[in-house]
C-alpha cells in the first residue's frame, strides 16, 4: 500500500515543481534539478512511512536505519527480487543487549515483532564491528537479503537467507547463514554473561519467537542488516 503511493506522491511533487520552474519547456530541462526533486520525493515518502508506523508496545527503529532499509526495499520490490510487503530490519549499530530486530508490515505500518538478535562471534563482543562474506569467518554479513525457504536443521525450524549484495553477503546461502532459534539469545544469558550470546554468523533469535518470526518473513521478504559503516554506500548499483 505504501509502496503503491510512490507514483502518486512523485507526480504531485513533480507537477508542483514544474509549474514553478517551467521544466515542461524542453530547453529548460535540468537533469540535476530533476534528480533533486526525485530524491526529495523519496525522502518524503520515507518520512511518511516512518510517521505512520504503529509500534504498539514496541520501540521504533531509528529513522536513519529505517530510511536505508526502506530505500532498499523499494529497489528490490521494483526489481522483483522480493515479493512480500514485509520488512525485517536488524540494526547492528545497537548493543546486542538491546532488542535490535524489527519485523514491519509495510501494508499496515504495524510493527509485528521487536526482538533480540545475535551477531557472529568474530564480529564483536557486545557491539558488532567486524563483518565478512567469507566462509568459516564466523562473522556476520551486512546488507540486503531475500528470505528463502524453511527447513529443519540442528537448531530446529530455520530459515535460509539469500544475500543480494555482491561481495558483501552473496555467500550467505553457501556459508549456511540462516535465521534460527538459540538459547543464548535471551535476557537470562545477558544477565549471566553481561552480553548476548553470539552465533557463527547467523542472525539467531530467541527460541520462543523464532517460529513465529520465521513463519511471517519466509519466502522472499526483505531482510536487511544495517550498520552505519555502510549506510552511505547504499545505492541501486549495490543490489545485484
Amino acid at each position: 500500500m505504501i509502496y503503491n503511493l510512490f507514483p502518486i506522491i512523485f507526480f504531485l511533487l513533480f507537477s508542483f515543481f514544474t509549474s514553478k520552474t517551467n521544466l515542461s519547456e524542453p530547453n529548460d530541462f535540468k537533469p540535476a534539478v530533476y534528480a533533486k526533486v526525485l530524491e526529495t520525493s523519496v525522502d518524503a515518502k520515507i518520512e511518511m512511512a516512518y510517521s505512520n508506523l504503529h509500534s504498539n508496545k514496541f520501540a521504533l527503529p531509528k529513522l536513519e536505519s529505517f530510511a536505508v532499509a526502506l530505500k532498499g526495499y523499494y529497489s528490490l520490490k521494483e526489481k522483483g527480487l522480493i515479493k512480500k510487503d514485509i520488512l525485517t530490519l536488524v540494526d547492528f549499530s545497537l548493543s546486542s543487549n538491546t532488542k535490535r530486530l524489527w519485523v514491519i508490515d509495510l501494508t499496515t505500518g504495524n510493527v509485528l515483532f521487536h526482538s533480540l538478535v545475535a551477531h557472529g562471534r568474530n564480529t564483536g563482543e557486545e557491539f558488532a564491528s567486524n563483518f565478512s562474506n567469507s566462509a568459516e569467518s564466523f562473522k556476520s554479513s551486512l546488507g540486503f537479503y531475500s528470505t528463502g525457504e524453511i527447513y529443519n536443521g540442528k537448531h530446529g525450524m530455520s530459515l535460509r537467507l539469500d544475500g543480494l549484495e555482491k561481495g558483501v553477503n552473496d555467500n550467505a546461502r553457501a556459508r549456511g547463514v540462516v535465521m534460527h532459534a538459540a538459547d543464548y539469545v535471551s535476557n537470562s544469558f545477558i544477565k549471566n554473561n553481561h552480553r548476548l550470546g553470539r552465533s557463527q554468523g547467523c542472525p539467531a533469535v530467541p527460541a520462543e519467537l523464532s517460529k513465529e518470526i520465521i513463519s511471517v518473513i519466509k519466502d522472499k521478504s526483505c531482510f536487511f542488516i544495517y550498520h552505519p559503516s555502510r549506510a552511505s554506500k547504499f545505492g541501486a548499483k549495490s543490489i545485484s
